[in-house]
């Protein structure tokens, strides 16, 4: 039982850090990109990594006092990410020679995002609590809404933004 005790505050000592990373990228991409719906998006996506941390604190608080998960913790709302542009404004297209940035934040968003998923995939998979199977589970369908939406804008700009860098991989 200690060793998985241990193997879940380790897990979510992980998964807090993970998302305090986030919250932390999310709030400079914020703070930095020029597209002003990109600055309402990356500000929503940091203030879900920072729900996901509080979340996650309050497990592990719990798990550290009593040994159990906290069933009244919850998480907040999810942000609706769909449509053609769910990062940025369709306005981006006309200045995609300098949105560097963007392009960065996207791909860097992307494997942060790609990371944290398969992290509580696997922490879900190997959970035996059904609580604790069923948060990482949560949180894992939460990052590949997030991931999702990321690669689908990385996806709608990349030829845009490689044509006018002048690259052409082929």
């Amino acid at each position: 039982m200690a060793d998985g005790k241990t193997s879940m505050i380790e897990g979510l000592q992980k998964a807090i850090q993970s998302e305090r990373d986030g919250h932390s990228f999310y709030m400079m991409a914020a703070n930095s990109t020029e597209d002003l719906k990109g600055k309402d998006v990356f500000a929503t996506l940091a203030k879900e990594e920072l729900d996901h941390m509080q979340f996650l604190t309050a497990q592990y608080d719990s798990l550290l006092k009593t040994g159990k998960p906290d069933r009244s913790a919850k998480l907040g709302p999810r942000a609706d990410l769909s449509g053609g542009f769910p990062i940025f404004s369709d306005g981006i297209r006309a200045r995609i020679k300098q949105a560097n940035f963007e392009m960065s934040a996207l791909s860097i968003g992307i494997r942060l995002e790609l990371d944290a998923m398969k992290f509580y995939q696997s922490q879900s998979k190997a959970a035996d609590d059904p609580e604790v199977k069923g948060f990482y589970a949560e949180l894992a369908d939460w990052e590949s809404g997030h991931y999702h939406a990321l690669l689908k804008q990385q996806e709608v700009l990349k030829e845009d933004y490689w044509s006018a860098g002048g690259f052409s991989p082929f």
